[in-house]
């Protein structure tokens, strides 16, 4: 009995981080009906400034903490006015959410660079010791922990309830256009109400401190326990958020204690998808229903550049015979193998295009397929007799069996509530890589994997695999082309633009959404396991979900909903970070800048400004149709 309080008392601890991190994101849901997955991030700034004041330049931590607190803050203000705030204007909340992921990476990536990748950690503020209760030993950092989380609440909920600015921030969140025409300057409530959720993190970021060993991708962590915290418990409500923290944090101490470590997130994360079955909208429901399938009227402008036909063919078929001809002028091995990696990305790339370009369903676990298509065809290739191709099928028909599950959640949700379905699938895998040491090789990977062969022709070379992978893409390019040009792309890109409205003009939604993932989800095993076979070998973080947010990355900096604009986004997040090596270390914090930069000022992706330069040219002199008339253009995408 006396270990189990022991446990419970860490869990307790645990989850009052995750806690006040999920009330940050239950404050900015409510007032703007976004979500910011930058959260974490921000808690981790905060940590390691704080970390930077009081250990590296000795500072006394009455002046440290409150110093890395304000700074944080500071910094998260000033980015929120150039990114969050206009975003919220111009884009879906879908999309909104997709471009505090890539600050979430940007932070990420500054973290590296500034603090490398080497573990950090804080001393306590109150000494080693811990306070004994008996046979109970409590350390006093979590005396810290409680009482910060606690002043948090107590504050949040007397500003909303009992201030005159709470007011003004709860009538933002009920109607943000009838509370502009009172008066209320929603830009500035929309920047407190993230500032106010910086602060929240800043303090947890640097209680926490104490407690956990800090490096630069431990706000992804804050992020994904706060974020699964809240939609446990009910992302637009603040009671919820503060139960679903402290639940969250009991879940995962007991499963560590008494199943595995290995297994504890695996156990909250199907906890998190019975919930979103049982209840989308978490245990407790508050604040105002929000309609996640559609955009509001103001957000709807967005375009999809296409090539005009007398274009289009002429440059695809240069764009091949290029294609064909690049390894020839290719000596080095390192950018070779660049190549292949986003070619092989590129497949992914297609299908996640089909899902969240042209059916406008957001997924942030493409790579939990291509996972399990990679481990499935790499275990097979190691452990029987069995053709490569035919373990590249297995892994396909595997992929394909665990979406048809999946769908049990997905076709029923919409939004954020799907973007965190398809997370939360993404990490329920990784954590199953990491546990099934006899399946997958656990965290050391599944080592030995031969290189594909058929036909008696083995593709070892990286001259030799680009070939194939680059004649698979050309084909699945071709036959999605076709496909996205008849009535199944035209009822898709119905579906993106208005899902109700779809159904109300005959279409068979869930069919098609269906029939989209699918697509996504035999592209991205296929990718997975081409992936193992390219590199005889495979981690959890090559196919993790670091890997998904890269996807999604790749996808909208190279442009959405062209199928073609994956190849840029891949080309130029692979190839980089090999040409330019001494710089690598600035990778992630590029792949987060330029995402966010594409959002807010490149909408149509690095493939749609060529077009429209290239579209530019081709236009004969003293023709003076405008730009729009020149691309073509098509509904708005999700």
């Amino acid at each position: 009995m006396l270990e189990f309080i022991q446990i419970a008392i860490g869990g307790l601890v645990v989850g009052s981080i995750y806690a006040a991190i999920a009330l940050g994101f239950s404050l900015i849901y409510r007032v703007t009906g976004a979500i910011n997955l930058s959260q974490g991030g921000f808690a981790l700034i905060a940590a390691m400034i704080g970390y930077t004041f009081a250990v590296a330049w000795g500072w006394p931590l009455v002046f440290a903490i409150p110093a890395a607190v304000a700074a944080t803050v500071a910094i998260g203000v000033g980015l929120a006015s150039f990114t969050f705030v206009p975003a919220l204007t111009r884009l879906s909340n879908a999309n909104v959410l997709m471009l505090t992921a890539g600050i979430l990476t940007m932070i990420e990536g500054f973290s590296l660079v500034v603090w490398g990748s080497q573990p950090y950690a804080m001393p306590p503020f109150s000494g080693e010791q811990p306070l004994a209760f008996g046979a109970i030993l409590i350390p006093t950092q979590a005396f810290w922990v409680f009482g910060a989380t606690a002043a948090c609440i107590a504050a949040l909920w007397f500003l909303i309830a009992k201030t005159k600015l709470g007011k003004a921030l709860r009538a933002c969140a009920e109607n943000p256009s009838a509370a502009s025409l009172m008066g209320i300057d929603v830009p500035r409530m929309t920047l407190l109400s993230f500032a106010l959720a910086i602060l929240i993190a800043a303090i947890s970021g640097v209680i926490v401190a104490p407690t956990t060993s800090l490096q630069f991708d431990t706000g992804r962590l804050f992020t994904i326990s706060g974020f699964v915290a809240a939609a446990i418990g009910g992302i637009a409500s603040f009671p919820g958020a503060v139960i679903g923290g402290l639940f969250l944090g009991l879940v995962t101490q007991l499963s560590t204690a008494y199943i595995s470590s290995l297994f504890s997130s695996a156990i909250s994360l199907v906890i998190l998808l019975v919930v979103l079955i049982w209840r989308p909208q978490g245990l407790i429901q508050g604040g105002v229903a929000r309609r996640q399938d559609t955009r509001d009227e103001v957000k709807a402008a967005r375009h999809a550049a296409k090539l005009p036909a007398h274009l289009g063919w002429p440059l695809a078929a240069l764009a091949v015979i290029v294609a064909a001809l690049i390894p020839l002028g290719v000596a080095d091995n390192g950018i070779m193998s660049g190549l292949v990696i986003a070619a092989i990305l590129f497949m992914t790339l297609m299908g996640l295009d089909v899902l969240m370009g042209y059916a406008g369903q957001v997924s942030l676990g493409q790579a939990g397929f291509m996972a399990i298509g990679g481990y499935t065809s790499g275990y097979l290739a190691i452990n029987t007799d069995i053709a490569p191709v035919l373990s590249i099928l297995a892994g396909i028909g595997v992929s394909l069996a665990c979406a048809l599950v999946l769908s049990v959640v997905t076709l029923r949700l919409r939004g954020l509530y799907l973007a965190l379905a398809t997370l939360a699938f993404g990490l329920l895998v990784d954590s199953c890589a990491v546990g099934f040491l006899d399946i997958t090789g656990g965290p050391s990977g599944l080592v030995g994997i031969p290189s594909f062969s058929v036909g008696g022709f083995t593709f070892a070379s990286p001259r030799a695999m680009y070939y194939l992978v680059l004649a698979l893409d050309v084909v699945i390019l071709i036959g999605l082309s076709g496909a996205m040009r008849s009535g199944f792309g035209r009822a898709l890109k119905a579906i993106r633009s208005d899902q109700m409205a779809a159904a109300a003009l005959g279409i068979n939604t869930v069919r098609y959404k269906l029939a989209a993932f699918l697509i996504s989800v035999t592209l991205a095993s296929l990718a997975g396991s081409l992936y193992a076979f390219f590199f005889n070998f495979l981690a959890p973080e090559m196919v993790g979900t670091s890997r998904s947010l890269e996807l999604v990355a790749m996808l909208i900096i190279g442009g959405e909903s062209t199928l073609v604009g994956g190849l840029f986004g891949a080309l130029l997040l692979t190839l980089l970070p090999v040409i330019f090596a001494p710089l690598a270390i600035y990778k992630t914090l590029a792949s987060g800048a330029l995402l966010v930069s594409s959002f807010l000022y490149l909408p149509q992706g690095i493939y749609g400004a060529l077009i429209q330069v290239m579209t530019r040219l081709a236009r004969p002199r003293g023709d003076t149709r405008t730009e729009t008339n020149a691309v073509k253009t098509e509904v708005r995408a999700s």
